[in-house]
């Protein structure tokens, strides 16, 4: 038997009235109507951003003060794609990257989506003023802090190879940028050595991946490091206002030129670079004029320095002339002075090397001898082992023959304990039958067999 579900009489609900779902939203809905009406003003941190295929923009809004907390309450902020276009425009322009962490203030409407029960803020507007503010802050406290440090004018002082024909690149491979660098490289006829690390120019990561790539290229044997990037908007370019990227600058080992490809304010990195310039063509129009001009420069000196050498040797003809003259006659009178020096020397040289000669002869002589008797000895001694051995081989045959002798007797005994004819001596018989084999029992034999015994 099934049992039956409790009325609500039952459960002590009388006849009380329920509400159905939509009525339940509709009250919620009223009451934040009411208790929100129209566009409101909100605080919060950047927990995660995200912009849908359709060109929707989502954000995860926290307070800052439990941001880290994962209990903490969450406000989902939407902006419809109409708006988020015009929304997105204003924050590029205004160089403002919307990243986690970042505190933000915005405008919108509360509203229940009810077919999930979901309440969301629609977003109508971003306070950029108050982000303009943080973003110049936090640029000038950058700044400040490299100052105070003493590293803000400290890649500026690295000094410059004459020819920097030894380029790192810091970009983006492919991008205008990049190829606009190397085009001015190439069209200046001079061998340059470009060493390339591939790095992000922009997003979320591309500080970092900028820092790493400077940092590593400090270690190589590089004459310059360049980092370039075909412009963009001020967000675009917000990596490069970073204390991460500032740092990496201010502390690498080789100068560092920068051509972001900005029009507006210098960036931080610009500000703490050896040189910076506005576009990366102008930068490699720089490193081309520095190698033609040492060129030049190099081919005139070479000019005056052949002009020079010309005079100095006529004028200085004579000079040589009388100097190898008392040179020749002092060499002469060196020589002469030296070649008896030589001759008493080699005569002393000879009786010593004959006395050596004469010493070390009676030396071996002597060791000549001791190793004769020596030898005499060792023969004699090896002829007392030789006839000892041949005795002792002398009288092994005989033994072997007397052993083997010894075995074959016995042998013999114990064949003869076990021979037949003895047994048959002793009274045994051996019956054969018809086939002449040997009878061991009545039941081989049938009656009418003739038997042999």
């Amino acid at each position: 038997m099934t049992p039956s579900l409790p009325s609500t009489t039952d459960l002590g609900l009388g006849d009380r009235p329920s509400l159905s779902i939509a009525d339940l939203y509709g009250r919620v809905d009223r009451a934040l109507r009411s208790a929100l009406p129209g566009q409101i003003w909100v605080s919060g941190e950047v927990r995660s951003f995200n912009v849908s295929s359709r060109g929707h923009c989502y954000i995860d809004l926290v307070d800052p003060a439990s941001a880290h907390d994962t209990g903490s309450p969450v406000l989902k902020v939407v902006c419809w794609s109409s708006r988020w276009s015009r929304v997105r425009t204003t924050l590029d322009q205004l160089g403002i990257a919307l990243n986690a962490g970042l505190v933000v203030r915005v405008r919108g409407e509360v509203q229940l989506y009810k077919p999930r029960g979901d309440i969301s803020f629609i977003l109508s507007e971003f306070d950029t003023d108050a982000l303009l503010g943080k973003l110049a802050a936090e640029r000038a406290r950058v700044i400040k802090a490299l100052t105070d440090e003493g590293l803000l004018d400290r890649n500026r002082s690295l000094p410059i190879a004459p020819v920097p024909l030894r380029v790192g690149l810091v970009t983006s491979p492919g991008t205008e940028g990049y190829r606009d660098f190397l085009g001015q490289l190439e069209a200046s006829g001079f061998a340059f050595d470009v060493r390339v690390v591939a790095t992000q120019v922009q997003g979320r990561n591309a500080h970092k991946t900028v820092a790493r790539a400077i940092s590593a290229l400090g270690y190589t044997d590089c004459d310059l490091i360049v980092v370039v990037r075909g412009g963009g908007s001020k967000a675009d370019l917000a990596a490069f206002d970073s204390e991460v990227v500032a740092r990496a600058v201010v502390t690498s080992p080789v100068p560092v030129w920068t051509g972001i490809g900005h029009t507006g304010d210098q960036s931080v990195a610009d500000e703490v670079a050896n040189r910076s310039f506005i576009t990366p063509t102008e930068c490699g129009q720089e490193l081309g004029r520095r190698a033609g001009s040492y060129w030049v420069a190099a081919m005139e000196a070479g000019e005056v320095l052949g002009r020079l050498a010309v005079e100095v040797v006529t004028r200085d003809d004579d000079h040589l002339g009388r100097a190898r003259r008392r040179l020749a006659t002092g060499a002469r009178m060196q020589l002469g002075r030296h070649t008896d020096r030589l001759t008493h020397r080699a005569h002393a040289v000879r009786g010593v090397v004959q006395g050596q000669i004469d010493v070390h002869g009676r030396h071996l002589s002597r060791q000549g001898e001791m190793i004769a008797k020596t030898a005499v000895r060792a023969v004699e001694e090896a002829d007392r082992a030789l006839a000892r051995r041949a005795a002792l081989l002398s009288t092994l045959p005989e033994r072997r023959l007397g052993l083997d002798e010894r075995q074959v007797t016995q042998w013999r005994r114990l064949l003869a304990a076990y021979d037949y004819q003895r047994q048959l001596e002793r009274g045994y018989s051996v019956t054969r039958g018809p086939d002449g084999s040997v009878v061991r029992s009545v039941a081989a034999v049938r009656p009418g067999d003739a038997l042999v015994t």
